[in-house]
């Protein structure tokens, strides 16, 4: 991913952002909220349309128009979910 930028109404959410992932490794992507790391990954996965920027895979350049097609080329992204287990008060 080169140069990637993405605003919405009053709010620029990548600003020229770089990221280079090597195959066959393990990569954290860490920041705190509002840095833009899921507009990044949706952005390659095809939820959110980069506004610039060039996304490559497997020397290709790509930019899928949903999550569907980045599927069907081998993209997948397993979505952050908060609230897996219902609050519960701890009796003691």
């Amino acid at each position: 991913m080169s140069g990637i930028n993405k605003s919405f109404p009053g709010v620029k959410a990548l600003d020229n952002v770089n990221l280079k992932v090597r195959p066959h490794s393990i990569h954290a992507l860490m920041g705190e909220n509002g840095a833009g790391k899921s507009t990044l990954l949706k952005c390659l996965f095809g939820i959110y349309q980069k506004d610039s920027g060039t996304i490559l895979f497997q020397g290709k350049e790509i930019d899928f128009h949903s999550a569907k097609e980045a599927l069907e080329n081998g993209i997948s992204m397993v979505h952050q979910e908060l609230n897996l287990v219902l609050q519960r008060s701890v009796d003691g």
